[in-house]
């Protein structure tokens, strides 16, 4: 969460001419806001219809950039969609990610103490990350175009799990 997958993403996207996809934005697109599922329904039911909205895009027969929610990896089905695709996990720390999520206050599952939810789901998350992921690069104080660059030389050069 807040690692920067959507600006990343749509950079990555643009420089190689790609399509671009953002599975929060397909949720929003066809069930309204993020914070009025979790408030509606639950974030079970916000994971349910997240898990349908990363099985389209990664399904789509273009091959594009997918940008999945922080929380899209939880699910097994999502996990065994991805065995198919190239996963880059932007890993990141608390330091980074903290003046994106001052700002931010429509992400449900930092209500509360941002800084101790964000930490307990990073905590939480980052071994399914790794496991998952086929190039994981340390955004740490890189800029947008930096992280770009890394992906890309670790897709030409074909090392899983550069950094």
């Amino acid at each position: 969460m807040a690692a920067g997958k959507s600006v990343v993403g749509r950079s990555f996207a643009s420089r190689h001419g790609l399509p671009y996809v953002d599975t929060d934005q397909l949720v929003v697109d066809e069930h309204g806001p993020i914070p009025e599922i979790f408030a509606s329904h639950s974030e079970a039911y916000f994971r349910q219809v997240e898990a349908r909205a990363v099985a389209a895009a990664l399904d789509s027969p273009v091959r594009s950039v997918v940008s999945l929610g922080g929380g899209a990896v939880l699910d097994g089905g999502t996990q065994t969609l991805l065995q198919d695709a190239t996963v880059v996990f932007l890993d990141t720390d608390l330091a980074t990610v903290l003046p994106r999520i001052s700002r931010s206050g429509h992400r449900p599952l930092l209500a509360g103490d941002p800084v101790a939810r964000w930490s307990a789901l990073a905590q939480a998350r980052r071994p399914l990350y790794e496991s998952l992921a086929d190039i994981v690069i340390d955004t740490r104080g890189l800029a947008v175009p930096e992280v770009v660059e890394r992906i890309t030389a670790a897709l030409e050069e074909g090392e899983p799990n550069a950094r």
